[in-house]
């Protein structure tokens, strides 16, 4: 378990469970759906998001219905892991609109990311002029999401 975790019971994790299938959800309906009465639940509620159990309420879209349908995971090594080349890595990355998500990752390559692009023609512009210019990159290999088997979904509490 994560240092500092809180504890969660079987009413904290059914009210997880409710939120990740529908975040927009009422404090009334979310109520009825655990077995709550209203202030309760939003006492509950609001010790979820003020621990961080919570950490934020979002729409889930789906890239290739907003013009992005390529995905690809690339993993990336770094020349050095001195860290003011890592804080370079890291402040160049987080300016690039089309990583979605990145990872420090243990083992052949130290990060792992999740990028989106119109095409390959919009990919390989991101990769040749971005992602191997970026301070530090030695080395990047790229694979290509060709279906979605188990997209990220819920978190099993």
């Amino acid at each position: 378990m994560v240092k500092d975790a809180p504890a969660l019971d079987s009413t904290d994790r059914r009210i997880l469970r409710a939120l990740q299938r529908d975040g927009r959800l009422s404090v009334v309906a979310l109520a009825e759906q655990v077995g709550l009465s209203p202030t309760p639940c939003q006492r509950r509620l609001r010790r979820l998001e003020e621990t961080g159990v919570v950490a934020r309420y979002a729409a889930v879209l789906d890239p290739a219905r907003v013009g992005l349908p390529l995905q690809a995971f690339v993993m990336v090594a770094l020349s050095s892991h001195a860290e003011e080349v890592v804080e370079a890595f890291q402040k160049a990355l987080s300016a690039r609109p089309e990583v979605l998500a990145a990872y420090a990752m243990s083992g052949e390559m130290d990060y792992l990311l999740h990028v989106l692009a119109a095409d390959f023609e919009a990919y390989a512009e991101f990769s040749m002029k971005a992602l191997l210019r970026m301070p530090g990159v030695k080395e990047t290999k790229s694979s290509f999401v060709l279906t979605a088997l188990k997209p990220p979904g819920e978190v099993p509490v």
